[in-house]
C-alpha cells in the first residue's frame, strides 16, 4: 500500500514524487475542487437564513477528478493533504477532506515551504492536523466576497455600464479615480530656484536669515538677484561617513513592486513566474524549487539559510562583506505565517541555472536571489560633504557624496544605482571666500500627483491594509478585465465606466466600499483565523447591513440611459441602442423585450489559406467567449479548426497546416519545424 500524497500542482506533483520515492504517490487537485454554488437566494450558494451554511459543489470539470482521487484514497492506507502553507490552500485541504470522506486518523496536513529534497522530506517529520480557524477565515472571506460580489454586480449590470464589483477591487477602483480626481483638481504654481554656478560644483539657495526661502515669481527672484554678489563666503563644510542601509529581502507586495519598475513586469507575470520557480525547475542534475513560498507579508529568514549565506559571503567577497540580520518589524497587518521569498540555496547562483531558464525566469530568479543576498552583506558607506554659503544674508548650499565601501551594493548595484556627486576640497583653500561665474535663475511649476502604477497601486493597498498578497495581483486583472481602467505609460487611467461605478457605489455604499471598512475587515478575518473572533456573529452584522442598503439601491438608484446609435430598429421602428451582454457590447432595440431585434455585426472576414480539408477557406473567428481561433468557413460541413495561427503554407513532409506557436512555425500535425531564415 502507498501513502498518497495530495498537491495542488501537477508540475509541483512530479518534482515532489520524485523525492518520496516508491512508497508514494503523489497526485494534483489542481487548484480549488469545491466552490459555491449559485442556486438559493440571489443565486448566492449561502443559506442566510441557517447561520450562512454555505453550499459547496464540485467545480466545473472536477467530479471526475474527485471520483478518481477517492480510488487512489481506498488503495492508499494514508493521505497527506499538502496544499499551500497559506489560507488558501488550508481550505482546499479542508475541502479535500471533506469531499473525499476522509476521517481524521486517515490523513495528516503537510506543509512544504520549499521544494527542494531535504525540506521536503523533512516536512513529513512535522504533520498536523486541518487548522479549522484558518478554514474559517477563509470561508468566511469567500462568503462576504460572494454576497458583496453577486449582489453588487448585479445591482451595477442593471443600473449602471459597470461589469462587476467587489469587496476589494472596488476600493482599489476609487483609490485610482480619487487619484484622478486630484489631477484634475490640481492647479498648476509657478516658482522659482536660484544657483551660483562655481568652477567645479554647483550651490542652490535654501534660506534667508536662517529660514526656509520660497520664490513665487520671476520679480522676486530677479529682486534676489539683484542683492547678490558673485564673491560667496564659506560659512561651513562638514565632511561624515554615513551607513547607506541595505534593504529587506524580498514578501510579496514588494516583489511585484520591484519586478514592476526594474524588470517591466505585470504583477500577474510576476506571480505566474515566481510560481514556476517555486514549483520545480529541471537544472539537469535535478528537479528542485527555486526560491521559498511567493505569498508571504513577512522579513523574516530561516536561520538555516542566514547561517550558510554569512559563510558564502565570507567565502566569496571577505569578511568585511558580512553583514548582520535586519530587525525590523513586520507591517501591523502581516500575518508572518512564513518567511520572506529567497532563493532555496545560496550556492545556486542565477549564472550557475541560466541555461535552464527562460529569460523572463532568469530575470526574476536573478532579482529575488541578490535581493536576500544583499539583505545579508554590510550596509553601504558613504563620505557625505556639504558646503554651506553665505551671500548678504541669503545661504546657498552644496552636497555630495563619494561611496568610500560598496556593501552590498557589491552584488545588488544593477538594481540600485549610486552615482558619486564629487565635491572639491576646500578646506585647504587659501580664502575664505568663492567667485561664482554665474548666479542664475530657473522657473518650473508644480506638478499634480503622479497616476497608479501596478507597482505604487499595490504599495498603496498594502499601506492601507487593503487585501491581501494574494490579492493584489487578481485585482489589478479585474479592474482592467472590466473596462474600469485604461492603461498609458504603464499607469491607470479610470474610464468614463469606472468612474460611473465608483460614483454609484460611494452614493449608497461608502460606508462598505472604502478603506477602513475594507481594511478593517481584513484585521477581523486575522481574528477568526486565530479564534478570537466569531466568524457567524461577524457575517451576521455584516450582512444586517449590507442587505437592506443593497435593497434601497435597487430601489432608489437612478439607471443609466442606454446610449443610441443613431439607428432604427428595422422591425419596429425604434431607436437602437448600445446594450452590455455577457460576451461584450452588442447593438439591439430599446423596445426589448417586446421586440427583441439584435443587429448582427459584419465584420471583414480575412482569409488565411486553403481549407486542407475542404474547398473552403480558412478565416480567422471567435468563440461565444470572445477567444481567437481559425477555422474553416464552411463549417458545420467542415470541421476544421486551430487553436494557433495558420501561416498559409502546409507542411513539406505530410501537407498538414504550418501555424505560429510563439515565434516559431511549425507543423501542426508532425514535429516538422520550419528553419528560421538567415
Amino acid at each position: 500500500m502507498k501513502h498518497l500524497v495530495i498537491v495542488e500542482s501537477p508540475s509541483k506533483s512530479k518534482t515532489i514524487e520524485k523525492y518520496l520515492g516508491k512508497d508514494y504517490k503523489v497526485i494534483s487537485s489542481k487548484g480549488h475542487v469545491r466552490d459555491l454554488a449559485t442556486t438559493g437566494k440571489f443565486g448566492l450558494g449561502v443559506d442566510v437564513e441557517d447561520n450562512f451554511k454555505p453550499n459547496y459543489v464540485p467545480i466545473k470539470g472536477k467530479k471526475k477528478l474527485i471520483t478518481d482521487m477517492k480510488k487512489d484514497v481506498k488503495a492508499s492506507d494514508k493521505v497527506y493533504l499538502a496544499t499551500d502553507p497559506d489560507r488558501e490552500g488550508e481550505a482546499i485541504s479542508w475541502h479535500l477532506y471533506d469531499a473525499l470522506g476522509l476521517k481524521d486518523s486517515d490523513y495528516e496536513r503537510v506543509e512544504f515551504h520549499e521544494i527542494t529534497k531535504d525540506v521536503v522530506k523533512d516536512a513529513f517529520n512535522h504533520t498536523r492536523k486541518i487548522d479549522n480557524n484558518l478554514v474559517k477565515s477563509q470561508e468566511t472571506r469567500r462568503i462576504i466576497d460572494r454576497i458583496i460580489g453577486f449582489r453588487l454586480s448585479k445591482l451595477m449590470q442593471s443600473k449602471t455600464g459597470g461589469k462587476s464589483a467587489g469587496r476589494v477591487q472596488s476600493v482599489a477602483l476609487k483609490l485610482i479615480v480619487d487619484r484622478e480626481r486630484e489631477i484634475e483638481a490640481f492647479k498648476e504654481e509657478e516658482y522659482y530656484t536660484i544657483s551660483a554656478i562655481f568652477a567645479d560644483f554647483e550651490a542652490e539657495l535654501e534660506k534667508y536669515r536662517g529660514k526656509k526661502i520660497e520664490i513665487k515669481s520671476a520679480v522676486e527672484a530677479n529682486e534676489i538677484l539683484d542683492k547678490l554678489s558673485n564673491a560667496f563666503k564659506i560659512a561651513d563644510i562638514e565632511t561624515k561617513e554615513k551607513n547607506k542601509k541595505g534593504k529587506m529581502p524580498f514578501k510579496t507586495s514588494t516583489l511585484q513592486k520591484d519586478a514592476s519598475s526594474k524588470l517591466g513586469f505585470g504583477s500577474s507575470k510576476t506571480m505566474r513566474i515566481a510560481q514556476k520557480l517555486y514549483e520545480g525547475v529541471n537544472i539537469g542534475s535535478e528537479t528542485t524549487g527555486l526560491i521559498t513560498y511567493m505569498r508571504t507579508d513577512s522579513y523574516r529568514l530561516s536561520p538555516v539559510f542566514t547561517s550558510e549565506t554569512f559563510k558564502y559571503i565570507k567565502d566569496n567577497f571577505g569578511a568585511q562583506y558580512v553583514g548582520a540580520i535586519k530587525k525590523v518589524k513586520n507591517d501591523e497587518n502581516a500575518q508572518d505565517a512564513h518567511e520572506a521569498i529567497r532563493p532555496t540555496s545560496i550556492k545556486r547562483t542565477p549564472e550557475s541555472i541560466k541555461s535552464y531558464l527562460t529569460p523572463d525566469e532568469y530575470k526574476l530568479y536573478s532579482l529575488i536571489y541578490y535581493r536576500a543576498l544583499a539583505s545579508l552583506m554590510k550596509d553601504a558607506k558613504v563620505k557625505a560633504t556639504s558646503i554651506t554659503l553665505e551671500n548678504n544674508g541669503y545661504t546657498f548650499k552644496a552636497t555630495g557624496s563619494v561611496l568610500v565601501f560598496d556593501g552590498y551594493l557589491k552584488v545588488y548595484s544593477p538594481y540600485e544605482k549610486n552615482e558619486d556627486v564629487i565635491l572639491p576640497d576646500l578646506t585647504h583653500y587659501n580664502s575664505d571666500v568663492v567667485i561664482a561665474s554665474e548666479i542664475k535663475k530657473e522657473q518650473h511649476f508644480t506638478k499634480p500627483p503622479a497616476r497608479y502604477t501596478e507597482a505604487s497601486l499595490i504599495d498603496e493597498m498594502e499601506k492601507l491594509g487593503i487585501g491581501r498578497p494574494s490579492t493584489y495581483a487578481p485585482t489589478m486583472e479585474t479592474i482592467k478585465a472590466r473596462g474600469y481602467v485604461n492603461i498609458d505609460n504603464k499607469r491607470f487611467i479610470p474610464t468614463e465606466i469606472g468612474i460611473e461605478t465608483t460614483d454609484k457605489l460611494q452614493e449608497f455604499f461608502s460606508n462598505i466600499i472604502n478603506v477602513e471598512y475594507t481594511a478593517n475587515m481584513e484585521k477581523d478575518l486575522d481574528e477568526i483565523a486565530l479564534n478570537k473572533c466569531d466568524n457567524i456573529a461577524l457575517l451576521k452584522d455584516f450582512y444586517n447591513v449590507f442587505e437592506p442598503t443593497v435593497e434601497k439601491a435597487f430601489k432608489d438608484m437612478e439607471k443609466k440611459e442606454a446610449e443610441k446609435t443613431g439607428e432604427m430598429c428595422p422591425e419596429c421602428g425604434n431607436p437602437l441602442v448600445i446594450r452590455r451582454g455577457r460576451y461584450g457590447e452588442f447593438t439591439a432595440c430599446s423596445n426589448y423585450p417586446e421586440c427583441k431585434y439584435i443587429k448582427k455585426d459584419v465584420k471583414e472576414i480575412k482569409e488565411i489559406m486553403d481549407c486542407p480539408k475542404c474547398d473552403g477557406k480558412i478565416i480567422e473567428k471567435t468563440t461565444r467567449r470572445g477567444k481567437k481561433f481559425w477555422g474553416c468557413d464552411k463549417y458545420p460541413k467542415c470541421d476544421f479548426a486551430s487553436w494557433y495561427e495558420p501561416t498559409g503554407e502546409f507542411c513539406p513532409n505530410c501537407q498538414s497546416v504550418m501555424v505560429k506557436k510563439g515565434k516559431k512555425e511549425v507543423c501542426s500535425n508532425c514535429e516538422y519545424e520550419k528553419e528560421e531564415s538567415a
